[in-house]
């Protein structure tokens, strides 16, 4: 039978002296072990998990912390040089064993241990020598002590102990991790001095300074700083009749010189030798490894005042154990580690909610949602929000462009601005067409930058990118032919249904209106920014397919007619001559030409008033096939450079730059194979020139002469719903990226982003640029590029999200690169334009597959025996959470059609109604489900709260806390 440790691989922990030390109140070290008063544990009589816990719990409330334990396993073996010490495996999260031949490690895999190999561990801390915070400087002075300490009962003779104080000191041989130059360059050494590279002489002793090998050591890289070593010796030894064991822990770190393979203060030590006894010493040391690994068992051992705590500790640990029967599994195969592990904390608490599994308490476990931060919380006063955002974002405002100041932050820079060039040049040509160009490229290019640049500087989340979005450019188009159809000046009209809706948003923000952003649960989250992202899928797809009709192909094409194939200029003009009216243009199958008569080209024929006669002149089917080739093939490394930080190939440090600099990369990339094949692919085309696109319209938009004076007050009407608009545009914009699970540090400022967009409102408006309001689908690019992770992660372990990089730098860069990018056009031109349209595509799928809803929507297509083991299906049932979906979907499909067609106008009414939608789905399904589903109802759920990660497993995001007396067996 074997166990798996439970719960492997912890967080990992830093390093602090006071981990260690008693609690003040045991001022009697030497107090009867049976009196757990003096202990750490509450009484005897409790469970051993509820005693282990308060060991936890004591720890948490004086705010400590401990170090992580690297631990290394050395076992006696016999050479013919002698007996000698090696170094067989070791633990930082996860177990590495040292393969057959001791060349290279094993990957790194959760422990399977025998079950009798526990039971033996507990046998020899019940009855071992046990030393606790032993003051000592060296080795040798710690085997002194432990000989010298033992029981009565087992107590040694002084030859013996002689003996074995010998052994215990030789110098242990380790298995160094080495770079791949350090395996090259022994390639030509011979196998005898191969083996011997990087190894100590066989018989010596431990040294009091750590060894060169020690030293060079790449594995050091893997552990976090500040870590301790604990060291596991076990061995067979003819001369001894019965085992000695000692557990030693040591006052203070202590640095034991080659000891180690990596050179880290000592803190534990634990000695097994005996008698011969097949594999048993082996089993039992990985057994107290991997106790010491375990960072619940860890933290009990470093505040155990007596035996009974450290033996309580280890039952609290058998107390957790799963079964695994007999014969049901291979027992060679290892289990690799988990993407994800449950927090101490979990495995310690008892919940209530064991017994009331399906009580109304589990709508607040559900995901660990918490209660709305005090960013949405009323003062009651005027403007109180406001000045709250003001007051809490002021101290972090010089640290918003220090904490730029990293090479992952130039990689979204050129990412996020390459999205926003091709952003602002899709609506902008689609507001030029939807307006006769009043407003066009350039003034798209030039609101952007100014708009963009003036939020980042001054609000209170400057993440958040502005940009042009669907929903807003609807809403243009509809104003427009409203104008057209009644005789009215647009940019005149648009100007006081700007002013209006800046008027009406300084009323939200003074009257604290962000406060109903608590009604926003993750229904309306999710449906709006599936709608946001399906936008920017479609738009970029629509794009493609026009290059169609720019580009056509020849779908009638035959090879056999290949010989009538051609295309010829024809100067029918008067004052050409016969023999030049029929020229050829170059093409593979053009009619042959005297040498005297020049071809000519289309545009030279189409110059001199000729005209163009074949089969072949307006097909070419090369661009259009290379557009899409270029358009597919920058999605999909776009999506593969982002997975290569989880590859398996090359150091992390290149995985994770590649990853970094993923779209830049692709886009590189694209450009050389469109350069390579030299076609007249579509470039990008920023315009060079600063004029209003539209001549009949100047820079500046005056509010009277255009229209009747009536006019500026019946813009309140148009602006009530364009208001609508833009709060609920920016608002669930705001609710998403200012969720907890980014980790944000410095707060949210819904109140100053609102009044922020609402003052640029009638900066915009004045001057005829389009409206701009937070972009769901860009901003959450802008957030995922500047995510950060751990530095160091231990083996097998996957690097620790830490948040985002909050800063303003990145976003004034941006568009500071938009305000100039007029005077970068022959840079720009380079640019295929189905390359950006690839890089649109990315940001739309990568967003949507961010939110529940898409996985929601694949379970439709997953038998149930297939589907993943998400938290929400142990809670609800299948045909509920298909309901749910179901419901979703249709009010998505509404969103769009209101988008589509001539209803438009009740759009921002619709996504209102999204929230009363909600709202009434309480009447429809039980509070239980929809905690699970949907957090918890209106008014209830905090913007700030979580639900359980996309991949994350039901185990992780279970509320309740796992059963106590499971325990893990496998087959020997």
């Amino acid at each position: 039978m074997q166990a798996h440790m439970p719960g492997a691989g912890g967080t990992a922990l830093r390093a602090a002296d006071n981990c260690s030390q008693p609690r003040p109140e045991c001022s009697n070290p030497g107090a009867p072990s049976q009196a757990f008063g003096c202990s750490i544990f509450p009484s005897s009589t409790a469970t051993a998990a509820r005693r282990a816990g308060a060991a936890l719990q004591w720890e948490e409330r004086g705010d400590v912390t401990c170090p992580l334990l690297f631990i290394q396993l050395n076992q006696l073996l016999s050479t013919p040089a002698g007996l000698e010490w090696r170094e067989m495996a070791r633990w930082i999260k996860f177990e590495e064993k040292v393969e057959d031949g001791g060349e290279r490690w094993s990957a790194p895999h959760v422990p399977a241990l025998p079950l009798h190999s526990l039971f033996q561990l507990r046998t020899c801390l019940q009855k071992g020598t046990m030393l606790l915070d032993l003051d000592a400087t060296s080795f040798k002075e710690i085997i002194d002590k432990a000989l010298s300490e033992q029981p009565e009962e087992a107590e040694l003779q002084p030859a013996l102990r002689e003996r074995l104080a010998a052994l215990l000191l030789l110098q242990p041989q380790h298995q160094p991790t080495k770079s791949l130059l350090q395996l090259l360059a022994e390639l030509g050494l011979s196998p005898c001095r191969g083996k011997a590279k990087g190894r100590s002489e066989p018989r010596s002793q431990v040294s009091k300074t750590p060894l060169k090998e020690q030293l060079r050591n790449r594995f050091k890289k893997k552990v976090p700083p500040g870590a301790e070593a604990a060291h596991v010796a076990v061995g067979e030894v003819e001369f001894l009749e019965k085992p000695f064991t000692a557990f030693i822990r040591l006052r203070h770190g202590v640095s034991l010189g080659s000891l180690a393979e990596v050179s880290l203060p000592s803190r534990f030590l634990f000695i097994l030798l005996g008698p011969p006894r097949v594999n048993t010493y082996h089993e039992v040391g990985r057994a107290m490894a991997t106790l010491l690994a375990d960072e619940l068992f860890q933290r009990v051992a470093r505040q155990a005042e007596h035996r009974e705590d450290l033996v309580a500790g280890m039952e609290a640990f058998l107390d957790e154990l799963i079964v695994l029967p007999p014969g049901k599994w291979d027992p060679g195969a290892r289990i690799p580690p988990p993407s994800h592990l449950p927090a101490p904390r979990r495995r310690t608490t008892v919940n209530p909610l064991d017994q009331q599994p399906h009580g109304n308490g589990d709508m607040a476990a559900a995901g660990d949602r918490a209660s709305p931060g005090e960013e949405l919380e009323r003062t009651g006063r005027l403007f109180g929000g406001l000045l709250r955002d003001i007051r809490r974002k002021a101290p972090w405002y010089g640290s918003d462009f220090s904490d730029a100041l990293h090479p992952q932050c130039l990689s979204a820079v050129l990412y996020i601005y390459l999205a926003t060039v091709t952003n602002a040049i899709t609506f902008g040509g689609m507001l030029g067409d939807a307006t006769s160009n009043m407003q066009g490229v350039l003034e798209s290019f030039l609101g952007t930058a100014f708009a963009g640049f003036i939020f980042c500087l001054f609000s209170g989340q400057p993440l958040t990118i502005l940009s042009s979005t669907g929903p807003v450019l609807v809403f243009e188009r509809l104003l427009f032919s409203f104008s057209q159809d009644h005789s009215l000046d647009y940019l005149e009209f648009r100007l006081w249904i700007g002013l209006w809706v800046a008027f009406f948003g300084v009323v939200l923000v003074a009257t604290e209106a962000s406060h109903l952003v608590r009604n926003f649960t993750r229904f309306t989250e999710e449906g709006f920014c599936a709608l946001i992202s399906l936008i920017f899928i479609y738009d970029s797809l629509k794009k493609m397919l026009s290059l169609a009709d720019a580009f056509p192909i020849n779908w009638q094409y035959r090879l056999d007619n290949v010989t009538s194939y051609s295309c010829t200029c024809n100067l029918s003009s008067p004052g050409h001559s016969s023999a030049g009216n029929d020229t050829s243009l170059p093409s593979p199958l053009a009619t042959w030409q005297p040498p005297a008569t020049p071809a000519l080209s289309r545009t030279q024929c189409l110059d001199q008033g000729g005209h163009l006669l074949g089969t072949s002149c307006q097909y070419v089917p090369d661009i259009t096939l290379v557009s899409f080739l270029l358009f597919g093939g920058t999605f999909l490394f776009c999506i593969a450079l982002k997975r290569f930080r989880s590859s398996r190939y090359f150091p992390v440090g290149v995985r994770k730059l590649v990853s970094d600099f993923a779209v830049i990369l692709a886009i590189l990339a694209s450009c050389a194979v469109d350069a390579l094949l030299g076609l007249e692919t579509p470039k990008l085309l920023v315009p060079s020139e600063l004029k209003p696109t539209n001549p009949a319209r100047g820079w500046i938009v005056f509010p009277f002469g255009a229209n009747p004076w009536w006019v500026c007050l019946l813009s309140a009407v148009p602006a009530v719903l364009v208001t609508i608009l833009i709060f609920m545009d920016q608002q669930i914009t705001a609710v998403i990226l200012n969720r907890r699970e980014y980790k944000l540090q410095k707060g949210a400022g819904f109140h100053l982003d609102l009044l922020c967009v609402s003052l640029l409102m009638v900066v915009t408006s004045v001057t005829g640029l389009p409206w701009y309001v937070s972009a769901t689908v860009i901003s959450l690019a802008h957030m995922e590029s500047l995510r950060k992770e751990s530095a160091t992660s231990a083996p097998g372990e996957q690097p620790e999200f830490l948040g985002i990089r909050e800063q303003r730098l990145t976003g004034l860069a941006v568009f500071i690169l938009m305000g100039v990018s007029v005077f970068m056009a022959p840079v720009l031109k380079h640019i295929p334009m189905p390359v950006l349209y690839g890089v649109f595509l990315h940001m739309g799928v990568t967003a949507l597959n961010s939110i529940e809803l898409t996985d929601r929507v694949r379970l439709l297509l997953v038998p149930a025996k297939h589907q993943p083991d998400r938290a929400y299906l142990r809670h609800v049932p299948l045909r509920r959470v298909h309901l749910f979906t179901a419901i979703q979907l249709l009010c998505l499909a509404l969103l769009w059609l209101l988008k589509s067609t001539v209803a438009a106008i009740v759009f921002p009414v619709m996504l209102l109604a999204l929230v009363a939608i909600r709202k009434g789905l309480q009447r429809v399904f039980s509070a239980h489900d929809l905690s699970w589903l949907d957090g918890p109802g209106p008014g209830a759920a905090g913007t700030h709260g979580t639900r359980p990660e996309q991949g994350s497993t039901a185990e992780e995001c279970e509320p309740m806390r796992r059963p106590a007396a499971q325990i893990n067996l496998s087959v020997n």
